[in-house]
């Protein structure tokens, strides 16, 4: 496949995404589905944060709100208070790190922003649960990763029913970027939200469909790791899923993804690394 370059901006310098680039994730919360991913105490965060930009991550996603089924519903506040002691101490620690924040609250966004220098806001609701997100994206001038999801975590799962399966999701997407354009956002990251509001087989059918999203001449962002559609697939558990990660991480970026989103970053660096030297003879 042909490679398109894409930028987005992060603090007035363009981040080329031609060759694609990981984002590790870092989860400030007792529950999040993959055990391995929970890191609370100082040591722990920072240690996270270390392996991330050790192993080759450019980007440390920074979630406190778990989007698994089971999870609670954390208002605003208590979600801030689990962000912004970890928020404080990544920038100390990684001043220079680029910082996803992930939350669907638009004044949790704006406070890490502007007080801890977060660098991009990652909002898996695309601005339904907070309507005022996207006005806040605007005023911040920071990249926003704009995510497919019906209803909220709680309830996702029973919302899978469509009339035209993809052609609904890229409708969604185009109807959500046409009101981000209107305000000025200019930096949208496309993120088709596996694993939220999908069974399993149309996980499955949106990867074999990837492609389809580049008409939004968007940067794609692609999150599988370790999730239900691989380990209820494999009959197996989110622990024993790297493999299959593995695979979808590979099938996403030869379908011109361009950020991987993961726990395991070694191995998502490394399947960059192959892909990008096969893409090279593709030209």
């Amino acid at each position: 496949m042909m490679k398109v370059e894409k930028t987005i901006n992060i603090n007035g310098s363009l981040l080329n995404l031609s060759t694609p680039l990981v984002m590790g994730i870092l989860n400030v919360t007792p529950n999040s589905f993959y055990s391995e991913s929970r890191k609370q105490s100082d040591e722990e965060i920072v240690n996270r944060c270390r392996v991330i930009l050790d192993e080759g991550g450019t980007i440390i996603d920074v979630g406190a709100q778990s989007s698994s089924p089971t999870s609670k519903f954390l208002s605003a506040k208590e979600e801030w208070e689990r962000l912004m002691p970890a928020l404080r101490l990544i920038r100390n620690e990684f001043p220079d790190t680029i910082i996803s924040i992930d939350t669907f609250y638009a004044d949790v966004a704006k406070e890490a922003v502007e007080v801890y220098g977060a660098n991009i806001i990652n909002d898996i609701s695309g601005g339904e649960i907070d309507k005022r997100m996207f006005n806040v994206v605007a005023e911040l001038n920071v990249p926003y990763i704009l995510m497919h999801m019906r209803g909220v975590p709680q309830t996702m799962q029973y919302m899978t029913n469509y009339d035209n399966f993809i052609q609904d999701i890229l409708y969604y997407f185009s109807e959500k970027r046409a009101k981000l354009s209107l305000l000025g956002v200019n930096d949208v990251i496309i993120d088709p939200g596996f694993g939220f509001s999908k069974s399993v087989a149309q996980n499955y059918e949106l990867m074999a469909y990837l492609k389809y999203f580049h008409i939004f001449e968007e940067p794609i962002l692609v999150g599988v790791s370790r999730k239900s559609m691989i380990y209820k697939l494999l009959e197996t558990t989110p622990e024993n899923s790297l493999n299959g990660t593995t695979v979808l991480n590979t099938v996403s970026l030869l379908s011109g993804a361009n950020i991987l989103r993961v726990h395991d970053v070694k191995e998502a660096v490394e399947c960059v690394k192959i892909i990008s030297e096969l893409t090279e003879y593709d030209k």
